[in-house]
């Protein structure tokens, strides 16, 4: 799966994009960001504040509890705003 990361979450992962194979047992994107964490502290970091995080599943916006099952891609982004 490939994970692609923006703005300030980018900045405290350390990356832009990786691709990764993940345990069976994470099935959504909750258990997704609680695997990241575990990684590294750039990732604790970046994944401190779920409130602050908003997601894209295969470049649809999703919720943090959305399935994961058969993605290809998941991104990672603070909230937008426009003006």
């Amino acid at each position: 799966m490939k994970l692609l990361y923006f703005a300030w979450v980018k900045q405290k992962t350390g990356t832009a994009e990786e691709d990764v194979t993940l345990p069976p047992e994470v099935t959504d994107v909750t258990g997704l960001i609680d695997w990241l964490r575990r990684r590294d502290e750039g990732y604790e970091a970046a994944f401190e504040d779920l409130k602050v995080i908003r997601c894209a599943v295969d470049q649809e916006h999703a919720d943090l509890n959305a399935s994961i099952a058969g993605a290809q891609e998941v991104a990672f982004f603070p909230p937008v705003t426009g003006g």
